[in-house]
């Protein structure tokens, strides 16, 4: 298990060992989602990672949240 302490800037350095194995890289952007007693560190995804997630999706019956009920 890895460690890393925050500093008196409330600044944490991720471990070169994580980042290179989930190949994050310096400028990053990232969401902190809080999880009960901890925080889960998630990279916020770029278009292009986002481009063909819901490719085959079925559109048929799709309502926008302005269509009355």
């Amino acid at each position: 298990m890895t460690t890393a302490t925050l500093s008196t800037k409330f600044q944490i350095s991720i471990p070169k060992e994580v980042r290179e194995q989930l190949h994050w890289s310096a400028g990053q952007e990232f969401v902190f989602i809080p999880k009960g007693k901890g925080v889960l560190l998630m990279p916020v995804p770029t278009l292009a990672d986002l481009r063909g997630l819901a490719e085959g999706a079925d559109n048929k019956n799709y309502r926008d949240r302005n269509d009355r009920f």
